[in-house]
């Protein structure tokens, strides 16, 4: 936890993404810069899109969140919200500031706290404003950091959940981290993101996965988001057993999982049970055969897939 007293937790949520690191590293440099006592850590290993990232910039990952944080510390949430995402007790801690761009979810605070939250596609564009709005230099490396998960989390502005705001920061950084062929950064993003070599099958379902509860029912919606989709379909029997297993140790009522075409903005949805079956062709209208379900062109977890799980269960209630 560091020597240093009354230190400020800064994390983002489990099996974390690309703005995930990115934010918590980030944000813990700006509450520094305004005399705050902060250090990132992370809830889980990175992936290779993010180790890409890291090693472009020469920097070294936030340090695994230890088991015995006391009671009480000061936490500061950057890109989730909802306690089941995020780090164990959070309930003991003091969450004193969020920044986030996803929906409220069950956070409450015993005192005031300090909230950003904005419709955007992704937690850097929020962090790159806070920048400018309090007048820091940014320098190269944070400009990086910042425009590498824009592109992440916006799917290279493709994403149906990409603002104008998004965009507009895009522009604003990328003179600042040098990156003159946009294009050629990208695809190596997403060629590192792609690259699931000597990966288990833990691996490839966990990295961009999270929990969420609709009224009684508790699911798991995870995505891969991948420019080889034949590849990953391959390892389809092994999903179906690691999902299953993932079922029963959580008790979930059921787990979507999501196959991304990149490319060609495409979806592809893991079927493992008779729970997602129903959910697939009523909340999402989609045909399954072999247990693969095409939800068509929803390739927004955020935008697409949670809030039609939402109206479907709220219906339902």
């Amino acid at each position: 936890m560091g020597d240093k007293k009354d230190e400020v937790i800064v994390v983002g949520h489990r099996n974390p993404d690309t703005d995930a690191i990115t934010a918590a590293m980030v944000y813990a440099d700006f509450l520094r810069r305004m005399d705050v006592n902060a250090k990132a850590y992370r809830l889980g290993e990175l992936n290779n899109e993010t180790k890409f990232v890291l090693k472009t910039v020469d920097m070294e990952a936030p340090d695994m969140i230890p088991d015995n944080v006391p009671e009480g510390t000061q936490v500061a949430l950057v890109d989730h919200n909802e306690s089941q995402q995020s780090m164990e007790n959070l309930k003991k801690m003091r969450v004193t500031r969020v920044v986030d761009h996803h929906k409220i979810g069950d956070l409450t605070t015993s005192e005031p706290v300090y909230l950003r939250f904005e419709p955007v596609g992704c937690t850097a564009t929020i962090l790159t404003k806070l920048f400018r709005e309090n007048n820091l230099d940014m320098d190269q490396k944070t400009a990086t950091l910042l425009l590498s998960a824009i592109l992440s989390d916006t799917l290279y502005f493709q994403s149906p959940i990409t603002t104008d705001d998004d965009r507009k920061i895009g522009e604003y950084l990328q003179p600042i981290a040098k990156i003159d062929d946009l294009k050629s950064y990208v695809n190596k993003l997403f060629e590192a993101k792609s690259d699931l070599t000597g990966f288990s099958t833990h691996k490839v379902l966990f990295p961009d996965y999270k929990t969420f509860q609709f009224n009684n029912e508790h699911w798991g919606v995870g995505t891969g988001e991948t420019c080889n989709v034949d590849k990953m379909l391959e390892r389809k029997d092994e999903f179906l057993k690691e999902i299953d297993d993932e079922k029963k140790k959580h008790n979930l009522n059921g787990i979507l999982f999501s196959i991304v075409d990149i490319i060609n903005q495409k979806n592809l949805t893991i079927i493992s049970g008779e729970n997602e079956e129903k959910v697939a062709r009523e909340a999402f209208q989609a045909d399954v055969k072999d247990h693969i379900a095409d939800f068509g062109s929803r390739v927004s977890r955020k935008k697409q897939i949670v809030p039609a799980l939402e109206a479907y269960f709220n219906q339902k209630s």
